[in-house]
């Protein structure tokens, strides 16, 4: 039975990049997907799926029931696309301008499906149940899976996995790594006021932009001397607005950007930390510094356990030779909400293009993946749900 998953699952790669290829022309921006979600539900109708609407808001739950006892297992795609505009010259280039499927999510939900297909075909010989978890809005906080969550997806579930297609790693090979994974994302904005003037007189004011430069300068400590240095951390400003002409102080200039981090306790210290600096080194130059955090998604731990059944997984369908262990990335995944809640783990398949000219990074206008990821994916899933039935 599980040999011939495999082969399912490889003679059903038409029918996944034909999928994907029209979920790619079709995108919808996240908490905005209306066609895409019901797309979804009708097709895990059409294979005889029990299907469950609108969970969490947007979201779609496909049940398969095996015909014997065992754990329920969850397997999660994502998708939503993102407000960019598809440059790429291919047949199946986005329709909708200025909205592209530009981080492979087209994809999951692709490979998804076509694992969902090879084994509704087999349900009376399976243990346990497959609950398989559409979700959309993960590209925008707050994301979808906590909403998800708290309407029950994960209600019953004993373990999760998840997978993203990756265009810079290379093509057919699967990584995995235990802990943590990705980062965790706060957004900052930092307003600093002063007191405007001619810039001919500038002690007749408060200098917000001198302000805000200390401001942003001081920040880098954070990291230099506040972070322990074996534990990683990025605090970064991305932008900085200030004034209109040049030859006028103005009276305020705002500074935006991003905190990474993995672990809590020097997320909540760097958070403290940004707002202390900033409200004291503008009262020190004279200003005052109102500064906005905004919390981003968690770090997403990926439990070891469920971690080697993936590692089995990956071994038993695309070799040895293709399980990389990697080092953890500062891009954030809001997965990592479920595996607060179930043992779960989340992997990356290599996904880059034959051709280097074709190979860009996620979120380029010119995205796009090796579409064979989707069906390495789908059997991974298939075969970390029999590694899952077994423990």
């Amino acid at each position: 039975m599980k040999t011939g998953i495999y082969e399912s699952i490889n003679a059903l790669q038409h029918e996944m990049t034909a999928t994907r290829r029209h979920l790619h022309m079709h995108p919808e921006l996240s908490h905005q997907e209306v066609e895409t979600p019901e797309f979804i539900a009708n097709e895990l109708q059409a294979l005889g799926i029990e299907v469950r609407r609108g969970v969490g808001g947007r979201g779609v739950i496909g049940t398969i029931r095996g015909g014997k006892p065992g754990k329920t297992v969850a397997f999660r795609a994502d998708f939503d696309a993102l407000p960019i505009d598809d440059k790429k010259d291919v047949p199946y280039k986005s329709t909708v301008p200025g909205v592209m499927h530009a981080c492979g999510h087209d994809g999951h939900t692709a490979a998804l499906l076509g694992f969902a297909k090879a084994m509704a075909a087999i349900k009376d010989e399976l243990p346990g149940t497959i609950v398989l978890i559409h979700q959309f809005g993960e590209e925008t906080p707050p994301g979808g899976s906590r909403a998800m969550i708290a309407d029950g997806c994960l209600d019953g579930v004993d373990l999760i996995f998840g997978a993203h297609v990756q265009s810079s790693m290379p093509y057919g090979k699967v990584f995995v790594r235990d802990g943590f994974l990705q980062a965790a994302e706060d957004t900052f904005k930092i307003i600093i006021r002063g007191s405007g003037s001619h810039g001919a007189e500038p002690q007749l004011g408060v200098d917000p932009i001198l302000a805000a430069s200390h401001v942003m300068i001081a920040l880098q400590s954070i990291v230099s001397r506040n972070a322990d240095p074996l534990q990683e951390l990025v605090v970064t400003v991305g932008k900085f607005h200030a004034g209109e002409a040049d030859n006028v102080i103005p009276s305020e200039a705002v500074l935006e950007g991003t905190i990474r981090v993995f672990n809590p306790e020097l997320r909540q210290l760097a958070r403290e930390r940004l707002a202390s600096i900033a409200e004291n080194v503008a009262r020190a130059m004279g200003a005052t510094a109102e500064v906005v955090l905004e919390a981003g998604y968690d770090s997403l731990w990926n439990h070891a356990e469920a971690m080697d059944m993936v590692r089995a997984a990956a071994r038993k369908t695309v070799g040895d030779d293709a399980l990389v262990e990697i080092d953890p990335i500062m891009p954030v995944e809001d997965f990592a909400y479920y595996t607060q809640k179930v043992p779960g783990a989340f992997f990356f398949v290599g996904a880059k293009m034959a051709d280097d000219a074709l190979s860009f990074p996620h979120h380029h206008e010119n995205f796009d993946f090796n579409e064979g990821a989707m069906a390495i994916a789908a059997k991974v899933f298939a075969a970390a749900y029999f590694e899952a039935q077994e423990m």
